[in-house]
């Protein structure tokens, strides 16, 4: 019977289980690579962001000697995208990494917040451009005030501009209305993740169990750089499990003929 990777990453707060897909095969292997070699072992948890996600796997802080400086092409796949417990690769800004290319050991786990299915179906970058024009109209003097306050806090600034989505439309024309795949649409809506991401970031995995152990690292105190106040490590490993044991035991989808 054919087999696959079962990851596991071990932490404080409890462990979590990983599939990593067979589509993205350039992440999956190096994964797989650093997972046998030990790499990831003492990690930690570096950059943690409550309903965002939880960033780790940077080899280079603990000062290994072999210091990993490549990257790894985007695997971009429509079928994954950052729901919660996406497993996916940290990368530099687009400024200095046009091909959006990964970074070959950081990695992120989404947390994420839940969404409207009124607000997955809106072009969110429209509708702010729309609120930029409202700034300059008399009748909503105050308003620049009001997403001044929340701006910090992008699902505030969101919720917020969503109630002006009628008003944009009417007043200016502009339709930010879009059009969201079936599976996305409930799985943001009722799982949650952070939607925005797809389509920057490549997903090349799944926590398919310990979804609550995201949820308490990304709740702990952080200080500067969104950095846990005590050191979160990490340990992980892997084991070969039978394909049609992850497929009941977890509900992955073997693509057909592998």
């Amino acid at each position: 019977m054919e087999k696959d990777v079962l990851i596991t990453i071990n932490t404080p707060y409890g462990d979590m289980k990983a599939i990593l897909f067979e589509e993205t095969p350039l992440h999956k292997k190096n994964f797989i690579t650093l997972t046998k070699e030990e790499k990831f072992n003492s990690t930690i948890f570096h950059r943690v962001i409550k309903d965002f996600m939880i960033q780790g796997g940077d080899v280079n802080l603990k000062g290994d000697p072999n210091a990993i400086d490549y990257t790894i092409p985007a695997e971009f796949n429509d079928k994954f995208f950052h729901s919660k417990g996406a497993l996916a690769a940290a990368r530099m800004g687009d400024n200095v990494n046009p091909k959006k290319e990964s970074s070959g050991c950081q990695f992120y786990i989404v947390d994420g917040s839940i969404f409207t299915k009124e607000e997955l179906s809106t072009d969110i970058q429209s509708l702010y451009e729309g609120i930029q024009l409202l700034f300059m109209e008399p009748e909503y003097s105050d308003l620049k005030d009001k997403f001044l306050k929340v701006q910090n806090d992008r699902k505030e600034t969101q919720k917020l501009a969503m109630q002006f989505k009628n008003v944009v439309k009417e007043k200016f024309d502009i339709s930010t209305s879009i059009d969201i795949l079936p599976e996305k649409l409930e799985a943001y809506s009722s799982l949650g993740g952070s939607p925005h991401l797809d389509g920057e970031y490549t997903v090349f995995g799944r926590v398919v169990e310990g979804l609550d152990v995201i949820d308490k690292i990304a709740a702990v105190k952080t200080g500067q750089a969104n950095k846990p106040i005590e050191d979160i490590q990490m340990k992980v490993s892997l084991e070969m499990v039978k394909k049609d044991f992850i497929t009941k035991t977890y509900g992955y989808q073997y693509p057909a003929g592998q």
